[in-house]
């Protein structure tokens, strides 16, 4: 198959090299990735400067195309412009750190696999439940069985899968749960500083995971040692609550003979 890898922690990230290693005996790979780190951009795309592609190699062989942009921008690029054709899957990561709860709209991890599902190109993001010291052996080696699961089950058009992979020995792993998106947070603050002109500036700090402890949710289950996998998709409309508003609004909004 033709395997498109990206990421959001830069060409050079150590989990985007394990999953190139691991899928590259068995696979075609391409690789179209951020120059820099762009962790936490979400859904970003460039608008107000070109979109800069240099190729990059690795052992004196061509490893793939860096992009002055964003995760977003790089799938859109690589799709539209630099594959001579396109992918079959598109894999994002491997990841350093969770993508759970709310922190999946923050995630440029899996906003370059939901930008895959807008292309109709089935797409996972792929992520290990560790920021430091990270071994991504087991999550790139697992990444072949995403990729058997993806094409025997098949996604449902403009869906991608978010998978979180726990960081922790293969022996200790619980299984395989699909779960529902969570509500996790984290809890954060900024910490004011003082340059040395005396200027004052702000620093994002203090990041404590808040759970919601429901084993169903990506949070909780990963919490239990579970590889999760939770189907997610870009309308965001919640259709419970357009519901109960279409019930509450006054009949005067929908009168079409109103002169606003």
């Amino acid at each position: 198959m033709r395997i498109l890898l990206t990421n959001d922690d830069g060409i050079h990230a150590p989990g985007l090299f394990a999953l190139h290693e691991a899928l590259k005996s068995d696979h075609d790979l391409d690789i179209v990735a951020p120059e820099s780190e762009m962790s936490a951009v979400g859904h970003a795309i460039t608008l107000t400067s070109p979109l800069r592609v240099q190729d990059v190699y690795k052992n004196s062989s061509f490893y793939g195309y860096a992009v002055t942009g964003t995760p977003a921008d790089c799938v859109k690029i690589a799709v539209q412009e630099l594959l001579e054709r396109p992918p079959d899957i598109i894999l994002s990561g491997i990841n350093p750190g969770a993508n759970v709860g709310v922190n999946i709209l923050y995630s440029g991890t899996v906003s370059a696999a939901t930008e895959g599902a807008f292309l109709g190109v089935p797409s996972a993001a792929i992520s290990l439940n560790k920021r430091q010291n990270p071994d991504f052996g087991f999550a790139a080696q697992f990444s072949k069985e995403i990729i058997r699961f993806m094409m025997e089950s098949g996604l449902k058009s403009g869906t991608a899968l978010s998978v979180n992979i726990p960081a922790v020995s293969p022996d200790r792993i619980t299984g395989v749960r699909l779960t529902r998106q969570g509500t996790a947070r984290f809890e954060e603050h900024f910490e004011r500083r003082t340059d040395p002109r005396g200027n004052v500036y702000y620093w994002l700090t203090g990041e404590t995971p808040v759970e919601n402890g429901s084993v169903d949710t990506d949070s909780g289950a990963l919490k239990e040692n579970w590889i999760t996998i939770t189907p997610i998709h870009y309308n965001l409309t919640c259709n419970e609550e357009l519901d109960r508003l279409k019930s509450r609004l006054p009949d005067s909004w929908v009168d079409s003979k109103r002169e606003f």
